[in-house]
């Protein structure tokens, strides 16, 4: 390794008296030869762990594959994914099982899967969430224990949370998570209140305060790792430039009007306001996961009773899974299923984000384990049984891709317990009462 530059190297520089670092991806200079462990310690890359969540399920009839193993056949509500298929596995059948418990509607379903166990009352949890369980093992030593994303705009839009009182926020939108990320790293922890300035660090730009730092480093890096820093810069200042338009006010348009404000719903549940939010939140999340600022993170693409809403409607997805007459011919509601199929699509371009990142000999995506899951699998009966699990990416080896196995029923305290043992977390067993399991998936463990 080249004399003074280390795996926790930062480049840095001040703005308005505060100090600004910017983290390095993982360059080869910090890697063995087979681009696999840290050069210092043996060590291996580091594993990610994010939950990607969507509300108010799909129709189990067009989203389960009929065959397991390698070789299933995508179905209707699956197609989306096949870009990223060999990169995923699918989960189906998994269930939050009762025992006496009421189903709280859209609450029982996503605690019922965190926790491991379905909750006794409205304001009760069984324990902490996968992600914290997680956190406290591989999250303690990165600047963010977690980062937690709400893609609709709402800090109130998360399901993270150590009990029924403790809630993590959310970020709301890719520029507040990109000035937490790559805005001043000092606070004075006296002030009552910190809050960068946006307008101010994009004006600037991250890489231009730290120019100086930035050269130095690069005189001292070969051929392969200069190529790869300057692919990280360009990324994080295409980033900056797309941040940069959302400070601007548009140019007027004589024939735009403004419509009745929708009655309580906020104007960024729109679908596509939602889909442009969540791809910059993604972009924005995969260079922190490459600089190791944080191995945890949770993204609400949709919240729990999907408030989401086609452009020039107050109908929302839940609304239409419950009120939209089902078309005899096709079986399903077709415009509550377009909800399905843009979740479905933005969940693959997440996936995509992450594998366009090069890292060692494989990319980010591979030394990440994503799980994608809803509240719910039918959402107009609000059930609980048989709902949609996904994952992404290979947790550095850990994990087998490309294959569906169906719960046919059983608890999905199996998903849960299974992502903690790819993680690294000496379980073997996870959930309570009638979710209690010591059955891993070992179809996807490696």
């Amino acid at each position: 390794m080249s004399k003074g530059i280390g795996r926790r190297t930062f480049l840095r520089g001040t703005l308005g008296g505060a100090a600004v670092s910017i983290g390095l991806p993982f360059l080869d200079v910090f890697l063995n030869t087979n681009g696999d462990a840290m050069a210092a310690t043996g060590a291996p890359l580091p594993r990610r762990f994010g939950t990607w969540f969507f509300g108010c399920g799909m129709n189990p009839s067009r989203w389960d594959p009929s065959t397991e193993g390698t070789d299933w056949t995508l179905t209707p509500e699956l197609m989306p994914i096949e870009p990223m298929r060999e990169h995923m596995n699918i989960l189906s059948g998994y269930s939050v099982l009762l025992n006496g418990e009421a189903n709280q509607v859209h609450r029982t379903g996503v605690f019922g899967s965190l926790c491991g166990g379905a909750p006794k009352s409205t304001d009760s949890v069984e324990g902490p969430t996968l992600d914290v369980l997680i956190s406290d093992a591989v999250g303690t030593r990165t600047r963010f224990r977690s980062l937690e994303m709400a893609a609709t705009g709402n800090p109130r839009h998360s399901n993270s949370l150590r009990d029924a009182s403790n809630i993590n926020p959310a970020e709301t939108s890719a520029l507040g998570l990109y000035t937490r990320i790559f805005g001043p790293g000092f606070a004075d922890p006296n002030a009552a209140e910190f809050t960068p300035d946006p307008n101010v660090l994009l004006r600037k730009s991250a890489l231009s305060i730290v120019t100086e730092d930035r050269k130095r480093l690069e005189r001292q890096l070969g051929h392969n790792d200069r190529a790869r820093l300057d692919q990280y810069f360009t990324a994080l200042r295409q980033l900056e430039q797309q941040l940069v338009l959302q400070l601007k006010k548009p140019p007027p348009l004589e024939a735009c009007s403004i419509p009745g404000a929708p009655v309580d719903l906020p104007a960024d549940t729109e679908i596509d306001n939602v889909i442009g939010n969540h791809a910059l939140m993604a972009q924005v999340l995969a260079l922190a996961l490459a600089c190791d600022q944080t191995r945890v993170f949770n993204m609400q693409f949709s919240d729990r009773a999907s408030s989401l809403r086609m452009p020039g409607t107050t109908d929302t997805h839940h609304t239409l899974t419950h009120e939209e007459p089902r078309d005899p011919l096709l079986g399903y509601q077709p415009k509550a299923t377009v909800f399905v199929q843009k979740s479905m699509e933005a969940w693959t371009q997440f996936a995509q984000i992450l594998h366009a990142v090069p890292e060692g000999d494989g990319t980010l995506l591979d030394n990440c384990l994503v799980m994608a899951h809803s509240e719910t699998s039918e959402a107009n009966t609000h059930s609980v049984v048989g709902m949609p699990f996904m994952t992404a990416g290979r947790a550095g080896g850990r994990i087998r891709t490309g294959v569906h196995v169906s719960g046919a029923g059983e608890t999905c305290s199996r998903v849960g317990l299974t992502l903690q043992q790819a993680m690294g977390l000496n379980v073997g067993q996870w959930g309570t009462d009638q979710n209690q399991t010591d059955r891993a998936i070992s179809e996807i463990l490696v």
